[in-house]
């Protein structure tokens, strides 16, 4: 989307107070080599230098001390690191991701850069002044002389924005409008090798090569083997960068690198994003170690952009904020107006740059036409002259506020050129200009046609930079640019928020594809060496491909935002909840594949078809796009007992409660030695309800899981009335409070009627208080006896001009609930529970109520006892709820100084201040699996996320959540609809408080660098990848034992030949023929690991044991040939985040995989930085 309905001059262009620089516009370029020039020139920007560099010393030796005292009061912890030890491995090779040789660090570092966004608001006043022309710059002029020594050479990129799904749905616009502009391109290409042009999605494209002929495909491949066409960025989609998890990015980018390096034969360099609501430094990132050079960006804060034009630093070296190495800097353009189209990108002055878009030509034309009175005119030899010089003055004046006599000037809109009588207006009339300008020498200036790579090398040739990655005389700059604000302080923070149920399928879908591709994978290697007839898994290959691209198009910045028409939504949801459905059937299949392997060789048996695969059922059900899942319910009466096999895809050993349904609690529950295992029975609470009746009549049965890293594990539940050994469930009991009239307790449990003000559940390590009056969280005190305050407040801001975009409330949020809502408290020897049915200020809406909630502490010594689990069941359903946004507020104690942090696509983390200058919907940001506050002097408040959503830390102390909005109104963007198309849904948080256990001063320091403690790491994974649980089909019960008992089939799987240290990630474990690539590729395995980088100063603890010590990673410490047990590693290849690049310094790398004589070494220990994620092709076989 580019558009936000008709054009008027009072509302495009960027506004700001004046920031630093001379405040003239004077221009200030840079020479050749980028040297400051005698002619006023801007001298390169100084690096910044630090502050102190005594204390960056103290710093250090502050950080050692802690590390060693950490490792020696909490050695053996599973959430603090294990003492190190000395590896001595200097004689052996290393499988390096690393910017350097072999360091021992653990601790995440902190960039250098001459500009922090956090700098740039403290800076900015947000005035939102008018600028005249350029509403939100000011008038720009230049002096006529500086191009003396070097000409202005400006490079016209010609473009067509196409969204996969927006006003219509992928493939009606691909029908209506896609298929045509490819075919347009490539058409008025070939007639005249002068016209250049670029193209971003290949959701399109893979669409269109599929009905393409073999002589449009010739001529496409040529095209893009000359320069004149590019494709930029090359991802499936443009994707939204505030919502998609970083994981989703890079599966998105797989997916359209690898069909294009496949299809087309090349591999992107330059990144265009110019639609995204808002540009994430996890973006920059991923580009650099995808291989890419350049990237361009442009929906930034109008305020931000006027502050880097005023000392043009529009351009510059995008550097993570805890890089302190600058290996991942990416040079970056960002685009200095209102918007990407036309009238808005030739120079300052919309209405000139209008008359510069040949398809509104009065008459001839069928683009709305130019709002500024003044239209196009076709360009003839009396008329050249002068129209050349109205849009040479232009370029000259978006000119001064860059750096180099390079100027790049995009020609597009969205869904252009979708005829050839519109590309041939554009190009010849433009032809004519350009041809005039040329031929001209006293106008200094050349101008062409080119594409981003034009650009960029032009650019860096000027500066002397070459092919290198740095770019000498431009900025360094850290940070991120959120949240967005188009015009009139208007903030994009709704769209964090808006159809959170389909964001929530996003991330089911993101974890089924994970745990499909690492089955796939295992399964692939165990049976393509058994049986060459054996199709299992490849018989899916087609699905996994489907599921990998239904995901990666919902990562559209239409998609995954919510920002789409109904029905668009609808095809998305639709999309996704098959290829669901379709990973959840392969993944049962894969279970009794693994399962079912031969016990003493290990291969795969033959199955003759679905009959013999179909033995597991996924425990949960789907049964439509837009219902939650149903779990099974299992029978606890007859003569049968199934099997409940547990899949763990992470790296670690998991141990939680798991919970299944049964209709009668009566059952035993048995591991896979058939011994008995303790467990619990509670009822089910039915969300809906509203009456008399809270319960489902399921039951929940609970017992302590304990899964291998990557592994299955099997448990058996059977009736007790026909098991010997039974160890039947212990009930819960439970405590009522503001029962409603004509409640039962739920049978077979024992109620009791309270009346008491507050109530308490507790485990272990902590315990929750209530109050008893609203039924909401009061304080959580942990085994310590310390009582932190954490009062739980649920609310709703109205808001009459919120859209799917902007979030625009009224005033603040206010309280909705009142005291008197049910409360029933349950309580067990493994889970406890506090479930609310809010009693509200207009009672239940048609029988609904907005919001009801359920808080559980779980059993045990892992990091599921660590959290309080809050689920809240949303469901704004109906015209009663119309303009409300509902918010989970938490109020603590803690004395946070108006900071917070939250993270970045679930990738890192960044501070964020609550400033009083903007707007409160300006100081909410995007949330897509984590928010925490601290105080200096010590305790972390950390909310984990299930699902994307929106945050905001408004007073001292506070934390809230958006979790649902419900909106009638549009809000002027595009989307021409409000938000009405609510669903139930299910949001989770896991609540966590940690303590600081360092008093190093430097390390309290509220505006250091922070990220998340180990422990809060694992927290996050086991959320964001939880297990995933298959049913058997009923068996006698007989028979069952007799096969456990005497192992006729595999109960357990543990493929991993070695523990991985706590802080090594495995990001995903793919086979690349599921990405699409040709049958030459089908046994490639792409392995991604990230060491995350953790939070020394945060730790637990001895008490958080458990039975499994957990190690951090050293550099040289960990073998990568030894990840499996039965499968070989075999000939690893360093290769960029997409795999499309397998030279790591073309991705930001300095070493290789060393090899003798081509052949990659057999022992390969592994050296990766903090943060950093390395990638490998590889493949695996059973070990001989």
């Amino acid at each position: 989307m580019s558009g936000y309905g008709p054009y008027t001059s009072s509302s495009l262009g960027p506004t700001s107070l004046h920031v630093g620089g001379s405040g003239s516009g004077a221009p200030r370029r840079l020479s050749k080599l980028g040297a400051p020039s005698g002619n006023g020139k801007r001298k390169r920007g100084k690096r910044l230098v630090p502050q102190s560099f005594r204390r960056k010393i103290i710093n250090c030796i502050l950080y050692s001390a802690l590390l060693l005292f950490s490792l020696g009061i909490y050695r053996g912890s599973r959430y603090f690191p294990a003492a190190l030890e000395s590896q001595g491995r200097s004689s052996i090779s290393f499988l390096s991701a690393s910017t350097r040789n072999a360091s021992f660090k653990t601790a995440v570092g902190d960039a250098l850069a001459d500009i922090t966004t956090q700098g740039l608001y403290e800076e900015i006043e947000f005035r939102d002044l008018d600028g005249g022309v350029w509403k939100q710059g000011w008038n720009v002029q230049y002096t006529g002389d500086e191009w003396d020594h070097e000409k202005l050479k400006v490079i016209v990129v010609p473009h067509s924005h196409n969204d996969p799904g927006w006003i219509r749905t992928v493939e009606e616009y691909y029908q209506e409008r896609s298929r045509s502009i490819l075919s347009t391109i490539v058409t008025s290409l070939k007639k005249d090798s002068r016209r250049k042009f670029i193209w971003e999605e290949m959701s399109y494209l893979e669409r269109w090569w599929r009905d393409a002929s073999a002589t449009e495909k010739d001529d496409f491949k040529r095209l893009v083997h000359n320069g004149q066409l590019e494709i930029v960025g090359g991802g499936w989609v443009m994707n939204d960068e505030a919502n998609s998890h970083y994981y989703a990015i890079i599966e998105q980018m797989i997916a359209g690198n690898l069909w294009l390096l496949d299809t087309v034969g090349v591999a992107p360099k330059n990144a265009w994003a110019i639609d995204p609501f808002g540009h994430s430094s996890t973006m920059a990132y991923l580009l650099r170690r995808m291989g890419f050079k350049n990237m361009l960006i442009q929906r930034t804060h109008y305020e931000v952009k006027k502050a880097l034009a005023r000392k043009q630093n529009l351009e510059f070296m995008w550097r993570q904020s805890w890089d302190s190495t600058n290996s991942t800097d990416i040079f970056c353009h960002m685009m200095p107006f209102y918007s990407y189209d036309i009238p808005h990108t030739c120079g300052p002055e919309p209405g000139v740059c209008c008359q510069f878009d040949y398809w509104r030509l009065p008459g001839v034309g069928r683009a709305e036409m130019c709002p500024w009175g003044r239209h196009p005119q076709v360009i003839t030899p009396q008329n050249v002259k002068e129209r050349a010089r109205l849009l040479l003055d232009q370029y000259r004046k978006k000119s001064t506020l860059y750096r180099s006599n390079t100027l790049l000037v995009p020609l597009g809109d969205d869904f252009r050129y979708i005829t050839v009588e519109e590309a041939e207006l554009q190009f010849v009339n433009l032809q004519k200009i350009f041809d005039h300008i040329n031929a001209d020498p006293g106008l200094k200036a050349s101008v062409q046609f080119g594409t981003l790579e034009d650009y960029f090398s032009t650019l860096r040739e000027e500066t002397g930079a070459g092919q290198s990655n740095a770019v000498p005389g431009f900025p360094s700059l850290s940070g991120d640019f959120f949240t967005y604000a188009d015009r009139n302080l208007d903030y994009w923070s709704g769209y964090y928020v808006s159809r959170p149920f389909y964001k929530a399928v996003d991330r089911v879908l993101e974890q089924t594809m994970r745990a499909a591709d690492i089955l796939y994978t295992l399964t692939s290697a165990y049976c393509k060496a058994s049986d060459s007839s054996n199709d299992f898994p490849l018989m899916f290959n087609d699905k996994l491909v489907a599921a990998r691209r239904n995901l990666a198009l919902f990562q559209h910045h239409d998609g995954v935002t919510g920002t789409a028409k109904n029905h668009v939504v609808v095809d998305y949801g639709e999309r996704m909840h098959k290829s669901v459905i379709d990973l959840l059937r392969f993944m049962a299949d894969s279970v009794h594949v693994l399962l079912g392997r031969n016990k003493s060789n290990g291969q795969c048996k033959k199955y003759a078809g679905k009959e013999e695969l179909e033995v597991y059922e996924p425990e949960q059900a789907r049964e439509r796009y837009d219902l939650l899942p149903v779990k099974a319910t299992l029978k606890g009466t007859g003569q049968d007992g199934r099997r409940v096999v547990l899949f763990n895809s992470l790296e670690e050993v998991v141990e939680q409660v798991v919970t299944v349904l049964v209709d009668d609690p009566s059952v035993c529950v048995f591991d896979s030695s058939w011994e008995a295992v303790e467990s619990q029975a509670s009822p089910e609470w039915d969300f809906a309800s509203s009456g008399s009746k809270p319960e489902s009549g399921k039951h929940r049965l609970q017992w302590q899981a304990k899964v291998p890293p990557m592994g299955l594990e099997t448990y058996i539940v059977s009736p007790s009335s026909v098991s010997d050994g039974c160890s039947p469930p212990t009930k819960a009991t439970l405590q009522v409070f503001n029962p409603p009239q004509g409640f039962v307790c739920p049978a077979p449990y024992e109620c009791a009627v309270k009346t008491d003000d507050h109530v308490e559940i507790k485990n272990q390590h902590q315990a929750l208080v209530f109050g008893a009056r609203h039924g909401l969280l009061f304080s959580v005190t942990k085994h310590d006896g310390q009582e932190a305050s954490v009062e739980e407040e649920l609310a709703f801001y109205s808001s009459h001009k919120s859209g799917a975009y902007l979030f625009q409330p009224d005033g603040d949020a206010a309280s909705f609930v009142e005291p008197g809502g049910l409360m029933i408290v349950t309580e067990g020897p493994l889970m406890q529970e506090v479930y609310t049915r809010p009693k509200t200020s207009k009672g239940p809406s048609n029988g609904q109520l907005p919001v009801v909630r359920s808080a559980r502490l779980f059993a045990g010594n892992a990091a599921q006892a660590a959290i309080a689990e809050m689920e809240y069941h949303t469901q704004l359903l109906n015209s009663a709820f119309d303009n409300k946004e509902l918010i989970a507020r938490y109020k603590t104690g803690i004395n946070n100084k108006n900071l917070f942090y939250s993270d970045l696509n679930g990738f890192q983390t960044i501070r964020r201040k609550t400033y009083d200058k903007i707007p409160l919907q300006g100081n909410y940001y995007p949330m897509p699996s984590l928010a925490f506050l601290q105080c200096p002097y010590g305790t972390r408040f950390s909310v984990h996320s299930r699902q994307a959503l929106g945050v905001a830390s408004l007073g001292k102390g506070w934390l809230e959540v958006m979790l649902d909005r419900r909106l009638r109104q549009d809000d002027g963007r595009g989307l021409g609809q409000g938000v009405l198309d609510n669903h139930p849904n299910s949001v989770v948080f896991h609540l966590l408080l940690e303590k600081n256990i360092t008093e190093a001063p430097d390390l309290r320091d509220p505006s250091s660098s922070r990220s998340q403690s180990l422990l809060s790491h694992r927290v996050g994974a086991q959320l964001d990848y939880p297990l995933h649980a298959f049913l058997g089909k009923p068996e006698p019960l007989e028979s069952l034992r007799a096969s456990v008992e005497g192992k006729l089939l595999r109960t357990t799987m543990s493929p991993l030949g070695q523990d991985l240290p706590c802080d090594l990630h495995v990001v995903s474990l793919q086979v690349l023929k599921t990405a699409g690539v040709s049958e030459s590729a089908k046994q490639k395995i792409g392995l991604l690991l990230q060491r995350r980088g953790f939070d020394l100063t945060y730790g637990v603890k001895k008490d958080m044991q458990s039975s499994k010590q957990c190690s951090i990673f050293v550099d040289g410490s960990w073998n990568l040939f030894r990840l499996f047990n039965e499968l070989e590693i075999v000939d690893p290849r360093q290769s960029s985040l997409n795999f499309a690049q397998d030279e790591s310094e073309e991705f930001g790398y300095l070493e290789q995989v060393h090899r003798k004589e081509g052949k990659a070494e057999r022992r390969g220990p592994l050296v990766l930085d903090p943060m950093e994620i390395a990638a490998f092709k590889l493949e695996l076989r059973p070990r001989r």
